[in-house]
């Protein structure tokens, strides 16, 4: 009975963050709709972040309570499963076309934040060190660097609207300041209860089945968390806004790593197994996939989504055959 429990107890945990941060996107999207924030903006910040609290609630949660290896390859993982699932299956369901500042921009940006997340992982291996660590140090770095990108996008988003039409999309739903405020304490709530059922439901599963931590978060808790991203972008693939799809993730990728794992080291020093480089690795040779895939026609195809959920598969069977 003990052991159906923690398995109801996982999926109440995915729920409550689901909910929780769909809550707040909606409570949150519609208070920079009342306060006249650009509906461009509201897209590459507030959405993207939006679907990563999941994210946020575990890595944190874990870091807290010293649970670190779910903390990285939760982050790992969930980046992973996003470039590779969620786009790979939008552009299965509809060829998604690739905006050229997000390519020229925010893409190598993706890509440069998980070179960064490798180097902070390996100077302490250069340095001697017996483990390796996400540090204080390394938290704080990557707190300021997502600080001054988010001022960057704002900036040249703002400039970019002035050559463009007015062209306000009534996608985000305006709501009495009353509701959008309610609307986000309950999702701020649900991402916290959903975060601590779910880190302490995946620790109990990974110790009933003699399984690594690290399996647990590159494969259970990453794609859990990864739902906001699955659904929001496939529900914009499926209306033609494949902007907001591929957007939605390399934003949410950004966010993952920078503020996500920056916020999670700066609470405590993170102790990661050696398994992350080899994922950080993995990741990067994703990004290039992808990126050599979307420049060849300036989109990712039916057939190239295809191949990206299929190296997905292949890569699952691997760190389930390593443990």
């Amino acid at each position: 009975m003990e052991n159906i429990l923690v398995y109801l107890w996982l999926v109440v945990g995915f729920v409550c963050l689901v909910k929780g941060a769909d809550f707040f996107v909606d409570g949150s999207s519609s208070v920079a709709k009342i306060l006249r924030v650009p509906s461009v903006i509201i897209g590459l910040t507030v959405v993207a972040m939006g679907t990563s609290l999941p994210e946020t609630a575990v890595s944190v949660t874990s870091a807290i309570k010293g649970v670190n290896a779910i903390a990285v390859s939760n982050v790992i993982g969930s980046n992973i499963f996003n470039l590779m699932v969620v786009v790979g299956i939008c552009s299965a369901i509809h060829p998604v076309g690739v905006n050229k500042s997000l390519m020229k921009r925010d893409f190598p940006f993706s890509f440069g934040a998980s070179v960064l997340m490798l180097g902070a992982i390996l100077d302490t291996i250069l340095f001697g060190a017996d483990e390796n660590v996400l540090s204080h140090y390394n938290g704080f770095t990557f707190l300021v660097i997502f600080v001054a990108y988010m001022a960057i996008l704002i900036v040249m988003t703002l400039e970019e609207r002035k050559t463009m039409a007015n062209t306000d999309d009534e996608d985000y739903k305006v709501m009495p300041m009353w509701k959008s405020i309610l609307l986000i304490i309950i999702g701020i709530v649900g991402i916290k209860v959903g975060g601590d059922l779910v880190v302490d439901s995946a620790s109990d599963i990974a110790a009933m089945f003699g399984l690594s931590q690290t399996l647990i978060g590159l494969t259970i808790v990453a794609m859990g968390t990864s739902l906001p991203e699955l659904v929001t972008s496939i529900v914009a693939s499926h209306k033609g806004e494949n902007d907001l799809a591929l957007g939605n993730v390399i934003g949410s990728n950004i966010f993952n790593i920078l503020f996500v794992l920056g916020i999670s080291s700066s609470i405590k020093p993170i102790v990661t197994d050696r398994f992350a480089v080899i994922d950080l690795v993995v990741l990067l040779a994703f990004n290039v996939y992808v990126f050599i895939l979307a420049k060849a026609n300036n989109r990712v195809g039916r057939v190239g989504g295809l191949s990206m959920v299929a190296l997905y598969a292949v890569y699952m069977v691997y760190i389930i055959i390593r443990g």
